[in-house]
């Protein structure tokens, strides 16, 4: 295919996709105005379900075979980065050098810091349901966590907790347990990922929501172990993997 050709079908999809767009916006309601119908038939749909969270509803809900795209697309990335960056034959393994000293206010913050940001990850993924954040949010924050070890104190005691295969296993599961919760409602006779198969709950309890909860914490478990796989991979391109040359 030529240059000219190539150009030609890249200026006729632009002008098609800009005509969609255009179309849309024209067709969007008025600016500034308090009612629009997507968003009541979402809050709607939110509160019969009693998911208070109208946003969480709409991700593991209304549109939960979206969040599984999403989830599914971390999922493939995790293991392209796996591949791309797994150790090849003309590569060897090294201990890492004895680590730098730690300034004593950077040891002290972090590893104060460390536990209360790893609850605040684990609280963030069980409440998501009730309150701005959920799985996505949570589950970067709780693999965030567990790497204040490496700026407060060294890479070994990074590696003391960072079981890799372990966690390549938990992302596995997580994305796994999506999908189950999503054939639980096509085995009960609706749709897949319909919200039909455990009671709503008490609104704006921990237990409500039907699947949401379930939904949530397994993308929680699944973002936070697919951050800890992607940082180990890279941190041992830099700290121990080294090319047959020494380089």
């Amino acid at each position: 295919m030529s240059r000219r050709v190539r150009l030609w079908l890249l200026a006729v999809g632009g002008a098609g996709l800009a005509t969609l767009f255009v179309a849309a916006a024209l067709d969007l309601p008025a600016f500034g105005g308090d009612r629009h119908p997507y968003g009541d038939r979402a809050v709607h749909a939110s509160l019969a379900r009693h998911t208070a969270n109208v946003i969480a509803s709409v991700n593991f809900d209304q549109r939960a075979f979206d969040t599984l795209g999403e989830m599914t697309i971390l999922f493939a990335a995790v293991i392209g980065c796996v591949i791309l960056l797994r150790q090849t034959r003309d590569e060897h393994r090294d201990r890492p050098a004895a680590p730098e000293k730690v300034a004593r206010p950077v040891r002290r913050h972090a590893l104060l810091v460390l536990p209360v940001a790893l609850l605040t990850g684990l609280y963030v993924i069980a409440h998501g349901q009730l309150s701005p954040g959920g799985g996505f949010q949570g589950g970067v924050v709780a693999a965030t966590s567990l790497h204040l070890l490496y700026l407060g104190a060294d890479y070994r005691a990074l590696e003391r907790v960072r079981s890799v295969g372990l966690y390549e296993t938990g992302d596995a599961i997580a994305t796994s347990a999506y999908v189950v919760t999503g054939l639980a409602g096509l085995i009960g006779g609706t749709a897949f990922l319909a919200n039909t198969v455990l009671p709503y709950g008490t609104f704006n309890t921990l237990s409500s929501g039907g699947t949401v909860p379930l939904l949530n914490a397994a993308v929680g478990m699944e973002v936070a172990c697919a951050v800890v796989v992607l940082l180990a991979r890279f941190l041992d391109q830099a700290v121990e993997i080294e090319e047959g040359n020494g380089k």
